[in-house]
């Protein structure tokens, strides 16, 4: 999420907070967390959240209704402010926000036991805790607003990560691609090639962030955007180490080193690129562009830990978050897409300057989702990325 602070010039993005370095597959076990199977791959048993719906199907259905203060953990400043006013006025409860700054940190409050009644997990972290039966079932019938969402996007009915997603509901979308100053560069050719671009040498910039590094360099390659092969990794490493002299760095405040002046060009992600619309003197001097070899997508969820202590408060704040003219207030503030029927014409107008930050049902597939592998997957995938962040 990117809004202006007013205790710093400008507020690091919902995606930038301390990613430095993040492996994208690295197993829980790995990040402090003691997680059974969270890094079993697809194949494995139970990868799609069976494992864990076999351990919570015995749990009777959650009664929805006000048993407690909401224990919320997010992302910072990921929900229009206003939205909290309006559900603790109308349930006369508070919301006690606590936030994380990577998945790996949100895992490893869960594994020590930390009790929240909602938390935001991206898809591949929805799969692992599901698997570890360590969220709740979440019975749609019991939400008023949730066929908004499943009678109208397809893909949510039985996604990858969570089959029939019996454990989570989608919160937001996202797409990755290219910011560039249009002013500098010109229009730019569509592919990731354009990172690699002589104009804008020495004043580039890459996501700090496994996966979408590794990723972008798999589809420019015509590659698995979750490869593990060792034939693969080997393009993967060269393409990227190839990238370094054209690099500025390796940065996740995309939004920022556009605006400051440090980026020419930076890999970003979507909803990040609302930031620049809404904070720039001059918003036409920017472009969004995701790449025609493909461009990754995601999911953030809405998730109920197995361990919370409200959760019919929190099915309540699922509900009231998925009311039209509160979806519409949170696209507003944080700028990113929500699978919602009926909200897609106020994002699109949100983000008319960059369409292509538009995130469409046909855009959600799985191959183009970053996505868990095995513990051996993972490590080979570790190497690549401490080789060229090494150089």
């Amino acid at each position: 999420m990117s809004r202006q602070s007013s205790e710093e010039s400008f507020e690091l993005s919902r995606r930038s907070l301390l990613r430095a370095g993040m492996a994208g597959t690295v197993g829980l076990a790995a990040a402090g967390c003691g997680f059974t199977g969270s890094n079993q791959s697809s194949s494995a048993a139970g990868a799609d959240g069976t494992a864990g719906a076999a351990a919570t199907s015995a749990e009777p259905p959650i009664d929805v209704k006000v048993d407690g203060d909401l224990v919320y953990f997010n992302w910072a400043d990921y929900v229009d402010p206003s939205v909290f006013d309006g559900f603790q006025k109308e349930y006369g409860v508070k919301v006690v926000q606590s936030n994380f700054d990577s998945m790996e940190s949100m895992g490893a409050k869960l594994a020590a036991g930390n009790k929240y009644d909602v938390v935001f997990p991206s898809a591949k972290w929805t799969q692992r805790l599901a698997v570890a039966g360590k969220l709740r079932r979440i019975d749609h019938s019991a939400l008023k607003n949730a066929p908004a969402i499943f009678d109208h996007y397809d893909y949510f009915q039985d996604p990858w990560y969570d089959t029939a997603s019996a454990h989570s509901v989608p919160f937001t979308m996202y797409k990755t691609g290219i910011g560039w100053r249009k002013d500098k560069l010109g229009d730019l050719t569509g592919s990731w090639q354009d990172l690699w671009s002589p104009a804008a040498s020495g004043n580039v910039f890459l996501l700090d962030d496994q996966d979408e590094a590794l990723g972008m360099a798999a589809l420019k390659l015509g590659l698995p955007i979750n490869t593990a092969d060792s034939g693969d990794l080997a393009k993967i490493d060269a393409e990227l180490k190839n990238l370094r002299s054209h690099l500025r760095g390796f940065s996740s405040d995309d939004y920022n080193n556009l605006l400051n002046g440090n980026a020419l060009m930076t890999q970003a992600w979507s909803g990040d690129m609302v930031s620049v619309l809404n904070q720039a003197n001059d918003a036409s001097v920017y472009g969004f562009q995701t790449a025609k070899e493909g461009s990754p997508v995601n999911t953030d969820c809405y998730a109920i830990p197995a361990n919370a202590e409200h959760p019919g408060t929190a099915m309540l704040f699922i509900d009231y978050m998925l009311r039209p003219e509160n979806v519409l207030k949170n696209i507003d503030y944080i700028g990113y897409p929500m699978p919602v029927n009926g909200t897609e014409d106020a994002y699109a107008k949100l983000v008319a300057q960059f369409p292509q930050c538009v995130v469409k049902p046909e855009d959600l597939v799985n191959d183009h989702m970053f996505q868990n592998g095995t513990a051996a997957q993972g490590h080979a995938r570790d190497a690549v990325w401490t080789d060229v962040k090494a150089g």
